[in-house]
């Protein structure tokens, strides 16, 4: 279980309680946070890292999975610090993955009973498309950041990108990976909050300029 954290002191502690109550090795990784964010992960997280400076979510997710890894970790999650998600779905996402049901399992906001703000699905949807014309993968939900992951598939899948443009890398490599993906039903609490750590649709279109960049350099 690896979760990112960015000045989230106001929710992590809360988040990581709940996690911790279904799931014994809660991978926090504080990246860069100038607020108490560290001090609130070393309580309550059961490995609790941190990187001097900001780096950006991608960088944070990667270093909680080579942590995990590194230690044999048969199974890696993703869940965000400001709590929007749900460790229910989780926990649904992490028994289909450890029954053998799939290698990957992704989070789909839009099967759940997520409210989501106009814009903001209209971009994910134009997300969608744009990795099914680019990357051959048919999803609903490409910048959901619940998951779960074999092993194999997080070795794989190795982030380079640093910051937000790492949802959609993430995508590109499952694509290539060859790996079992299936996508469940989860739930977004869209809280105000949660909106203003991210959840924007500025945040949106800023992950599909970087995307587009990417494709266009690589």
């Amino acid at each position: 279980m690896v979760v990112p954290v960015f000045n989230e002191c106001a929710a992590v502690g809360k988040v990581l309680d709940a996690l911790r109550s279904r799931f014994r090795n809660v991978v926090a990784v504080d990246d860069g946070s100038s607020d108490a964010s560290w001090d609130a992960i070393r309580k309550t997280a059961a490995h609790a890292l941190r990187h001097a400076v900001n780096r950006g979510q991608g960088a944070a997710l990667q270093t909680g999975t080579d942590f995990a890894l590194a230690r044999g970790a048969r199974r890696i999650a993703h869940f965000d610090a400001d709590g929007q998600h749900r460790v229910d779905d989780l926990v649904a996402m992490a028994l289909a993955v450890a029954k053998g049901d799939c290698d990957i399992a992704l989070g789909d906001r839009f099967a759940g009973n997520s409210r989501i703000p106009p814009m903001r699905a209209a971009l994910i949807r134009l997300a969608a498309l744009m990795h099914r014309v680019t990357s051959g993968i048919g999803l609903n939900d490409v910048h959901n950041g619940l998951r779960v992951l074999t092993d194999e598939a997080a070795r794989r899948c190795e982030l380079r990108s640093d910051r937000m443009a790492h949802a959609s890398e993430l995508i590109d490599l499952i694509a290539r990976s060859g790996m079992r993906v299936k996508q469940f039903p989860t739930t977004i609490e869209y809280t105000a909050y949660s909106m203003a750590k991210g959840q924007r649709a500025s945040a949106s279109a800023r992950i599909l300029l970087h995307y587009a960049v990417g494709r266009v350099f690589r």
